[in-house]
């Protein structure tokens, strides 16, 4: 008999999905990721990140190597293009701090400043993201999520009209160097970087490829224009857009607990971060999963 063949089936974990009150979002109360996951379970997790775009599994005291593993079952992971800010000995985990240490960030302190969908700067944006918090300040650092499926069901005639059928540009550098939090700073990126985060265009609308939804797929942080549009009717229609997209019913607001480990649908959702103090130390380990080209 072989090894794999006589191999113990993986237990079930016995866990709750509760849904938030909010626009989106649920919790996963009573599954303990360091432990093996079934695909019974799995399927299960899968189904609630489908449905409510953004899942919250509370209390994982897990590795940096179990969160990668955990990630690495959705999908391909990607390498961020600040290397410096990637954890050492596993570059698949974007170090996401305001902390300084011997005069030096040791994280991007400033992640999310503007609201975004991770990487869709990028031929193929991100899947999702998955955050899990090793620090967390006394006050703020919360993260918010706008739902874009919503937004784009909601969209007043008008605006839909203007952007149906029509794509936009997507920049890293869009907004790279502004500031908005105080204390924090990017580095100038090399040459080199700089050929990574090429311009790319994608649709303004886009369809999910798992649940068949349309949604928006334009941000202030990383959109820069609509292709085809003159520049200032191009800036408006986006600035409608983007107010459109955070109106209040369409937001949650994630006030993280400790060891929280937080799994978002970019291709449903932007996101922004509040900010937090700067002498308050905040370090958050980032995974982040390839996605499809957009469509």
């Amino acid at each position: 008999m072989s090894a794999s063949a006589s191999a113990a089936p993986i237990a079930a974990q016995a866990f709750e999905i509760r849904p938030f009150n909010d626009a989106v979002g649920a919790e996963i109360i009573g599954l303990d990721l360091s432990r093996p996951v079934n695909d019974q379970d799995f399927a299960r997790i899968h189904r609630a990140h489908l449905d409510h775009h953004v899942v919250v599994f509370r209390d994982q005291r897990i590795s940096p190597e179990q969160q990668i593993a955990f990630s690495r079952r959705f999908g391909v992971l990607q390498i961020h293009v600040l290397k410096q800010f990637l954890l050492a000995g596993h570059p698949e985990i974007l170090i996401v701090s305001n902390i300084i240490e011997n005069g030096q960030s040791i994280g991007l302190g400033d992640a999310g400043k503007f609201w975004h969908s991770d990487l869709s700067y990028k031929e193929l944006p991100s899947l999702g993201s998955m955050l899990h918090a090793q620090e967390l300040p006394a006050e703020g650092g919360d993260t918010l999520f706008a739902d874009m499926h919503k937004a784009w069901d909601n969209l007043p005639e008008a605006l839909r009209k203007a952007v149906e059928g029509r794509s936009a540009a997507h920049s890293y550098t869009a907004r790279y160097s502004e500031t908005k939090f105080e204390g924090n700073w990017r580095p100038t990126l090399t040459p080199e970087q700089l050929a990574q985060v090429a311009e790319v265009v994608h649709p303004i609308v886009r369809t999910h490829p798992e649940n068949g939804r349309k949604a928006l797929f334009v941000s202030e942080g990383f959109t820069t224009r609509i292709i085809g549009l003159p520049e200032d009717e191009s800036a408006q229609v986006l600035a409608e857009l983007y107010a459109h997209s955070v109106l209040p019913d369409n937001v949650y607001r994630h006030q993280w607990q400790p060891h929280d480990l937080v799994f978002w649908d970019n291709r449903s959702l932007i996101h922004l971060a509040a900010g937090c103090p700067s002498h308050l130390r905040r370090k958050l380990y980032r995974t982040t999963i390839q996605g499809d080209a957009p469509y």
